[in-house]
């Protein structure tokens, strides 16, 4: 056994563990160490201040505990295996009686036949007498010594037959922590921060708050211990993300955008038709403070469909060709790198600016001078997709790339666009999916973040209604109204991976139902799913696009990449079983013209609390940030961003949801500390430095965004 006990002792050596049971927390809990056994926290509290009388006990789901003593037990033989029954008299001789249906020899081995001891369960009746079905049993020393808040820990089955229920684990974690004091003394556990962060915030140190919480004398001391434990995972989180964009913006070079030339100002002057919003303005102001320097942009540019990204975008590319250099806006679909190449010719109009698109549908013959002009620096902005990234794509100067929808492309990917510049360009990374601040200031906390947080003036807002099955006759007769006001409708049906046959076995029972009430050729409708090859789908997308079909229904494959303002009417099919990010993505395909939209989310009548909840926040509001708080809060930080990110949100101890002051508060405190002394190297925070290295050691580089 490795001498002394410490938190680095493999588990099995702490007294009681032993092998199988070590093998059993490593599969089922990943405890291999004491250290991972002290960090595997309560997840509530019991009271066991009050003892109650077993006469006066009510039969229920609350849980609660008796004093006296158990006498009598018994193994009987059921069909599988053994049960154990004992009688248990209160100290008022009142009867109940005890019943395990596992473990039964494990556990008569270790009662305490005879001798005074307490006994914590639920109360049922059985045959006109009470019982407690697998009671957790502790001496009246022991329980007298525990603390009045009894901890609950997580546990599996298989635990639990080895004696590793909660009580089992508590009993562990209390072994251990004695054993600990003993050898060690009053500084059991190394601190991890310096004296300045606790008194700071008031908080106890390390061994302090690992006792609070363990075993409280009361709810305030357990706040205040667990307050330590996840303000200190936050900073340390927040240091090694703050020191990682520090790293990319100052130590990494960047092509140094220092003149607003004559392509920028003349479009800025004669080409845009409306006024920008302020927001736009800020988050302009923003890119050229990052460019002008010399050192490399990582920023992130969020806002809703419609905010104007895509302006911003523009305006970044006319900087970086005025200052000599190219860029290149990536896409995720083709269709939508069609409409960006439509766009930007339009708006740029006369300008001597040559804009090219490269996507896989580009023929050899039309492919080769692109790569030439890109080659020789003529080509001076290029829109594309996937295809930009082959090894073929040679720029002379490339300068800023923007990711349109970033999420749709791999870390991997944008590395082989980064590694196409001698100079590493500058990114703008751009995303139509709202992000919560949590979320941005962990998975993207190496990013600088700017936020478009308003529409365009004039932008009429969506109108959004809930209707049911039993409304469709009503809602077909709008769709009719709509269509003879000249108008085109978006019909949305869900799309859930396990059951993909289903999906399109929905999609065409809809399609067919759709063509009884719209015949042709009153009514031209398009078709767009999953099964179609790539061409059909650009095919049946134009279609819709010039106005040749007024309805168009899909699954979610027109979620990103269609913009057509005069489609005025989404309706999206069993809306319950979409999440509210996709409902809100849905929306945004309509509301870009001058017309009044509308959104119609379809439902069954009977809806589940969370589905409820979903489609009352969509009617209430518009606002993307809103919604994406509500997302947070209703799915979790893991199922919000998928298991790429799992290694980001993988926290121990804080909730990115109910601690989210607490993450402000971190990452204020990790700043300043980071700008008097950014390699940390300071004497007084030699911890903090030595706790940023573990945290980076254990972590993927999952936060590179380029």
């Amino acid at each position: 056994m490795p001498e002394p006990l410490s938190v680095t002792t493999p588990i099995e050596f702490l007294k009681g563990i032993g092998p199988k049971r070590a093998e059993a927390l490593a599969e089922d809990l990943g405890i291999r160490s004491c250290g991972d056994l002290l960090f595997h926290l309560p997840f509530r509290y019991e009271d066991r201040t009050r003892y109650h009388r077993v006469s006066e006990a009510v039969p229920g789901p609350v849980q609660v505990q008796f004093r006296g003593t158990i006498r009598n037990p018994k193994e009987i033989q059921q069909k599988r295996g053994k049960r154990l029954e004992a009688e248990f008299t209160d100290e008022h001789g009142d009867v109940l009686s005890l019943v395990w249906f596992k473990g039964a020899q494990w556990v008569a081995r270790n009662l305490p036949i005879g001798q005074p001891c307490v006994v914590w369960g639920k109360v049922s009746e059985f045959q006109g007498g009470r019982n407690m079905a697998h009671p957790e049993v502790m001496g009246l020393g022991e329980a007298n010594s525990a603390s009045a808040l009894h901890p609950v820990y997580s546990t599996t089955e298989r635990l639990g037959r080895f004696g590793l229920n909660s009580n089992g684990l508590a009993k562990a974690v209390q072994r251990m922590m004695v054993q600990l004091r003993t050898i060690h003394g009053a500084d059991w556990i190394q601190e991890t921060l310096p004296p300045e962060i606790l008194s700071l915030r008031g908080m106890p140190g390390l061994a302090v708050a690992l006792e609070q919480v363990h075993q409280p004398s009361d709810a305030n001391v357990e706040r205040l211990g667990r307050f330590r434990l996840k303000f200190e995972e936050f900073l340390f989180l927040q240091l090694l993300l703050v020191q990682h964009r520090n790293q990319q913006t100052q130590d990494l070079p960047g092509e140094a955008f220092t003149e607003v030339g004559a392509h920028f100002n003349r479009f800025y002057k004669e080409r845009i038709p409306f006024e920008l919003t302020g927001a736009q303005k800020r988050v302009i102001r923003e890119v050229r403070e990052d460019t002008r320097n010399g050192r490399h942009m990582n920023r992130l540019l969020q806002g809703d469909v419609g905010s104007g990204k895509t302006m911003v975008a523009l305006l970044t590319a006319l900087l970086a060709i005025d200052n000599g250099c190219q860029a290149c806006i990536m896409a995720p679909t083709e269709i939508l790198a069609q409409q960006h190449l439509a766009g930007f010719r339009e708006m740029l109009g006369d300008l001597p600016l040559r804009v090219e698109l490269l996507t896989g549908s580009v023929k050899t013959a039309d492919r080769k001078p692109i790569l030439q002009g890109l080659e020789e620096g003529s080509v001076h902005l290029l829109i594309g997709t996937h295809a930009v990234l082959e090894p073929k794509v040679v720029f002379h100067r490339l300068g800023l790339v923007v990711i349109d929808e970033q999420h749709r492309f791999g870390v991997a990917q944008r590395a082989r666009l980064w590694a196409k510049a001698s100079i590493p360009p500058h990114i703008l990374v751009m995303t139509a999916t709202p992000i919560p601040r949590t979320l941005s200031m962990t998975v993207y906390g190496d990013l600088d973040v700017s936020v478009i947080d308003e529409l365009p003036p004039g932008r009429k807002p969506i109108r959004t209604v809930h209707r049911t099955d039993s409304q469709r006759l009503g809602v077909f007769g709008f769709i009719r109204e709509q269509i003879e006001l000249g108008r085109q409708i978006y019909i949305v049906f869900p799309l859930i991976e396990e059951s993909a046959q289903l999906d399109y076995k929905d999609l065409m029972d809809g399609y067919e139902s759709l063509t009884r009430h719209f015949t042709p050729p009153d009514y031209r409708i398009s078709i767009v799913h999953g099964r179609m090859k790539p061409e059909d789908k650009d095919a049946e997308m134009q279609r819709f696009v010039e106005g040749v079909t007024q309805i168009m229904v899909a699954t979610t494959v027109i979620e990103v990449g269609v913009n057509v303002p005069n489609a005025s009417v989404m309706v999206i099919e069993s809306a319950e079983r979409f999440g509210l990010s996709q409902l809100h993505q849905l929306r945004g395909r309509v509301g870009r013209g001058a017309n009044q939209s509308f959104c119609v989310l379809m439902s069954d009548k009977e809806l589940g609390k969370e589905a409820r909840r979903r489609l009352e926040t969509m009617c209430r509001t518009q606002d993307g940030f809103e919604i994406a708080e509500v997302d947070l809060e209703l799915r979790g930080p893991g199922d919000l961003m998928g298991t790429k990110q799992s290694g980001v949100l993988d926290l121990k101890v804080a909730d990115l949801v109910k601690d989210r002051a607490l993450l402000e508060d971190a990452r204020d405190i990790a700043r300043r500390i980071l700008k008097g002394d950014p390699g940390l190297e300071l004497t007084h925070h030699a911890l903090l430095k030595s706790g940023v290295e573990r945290l980076r050691a254990a972590r993927p580089d999952w936060s590179r965004i380029s």
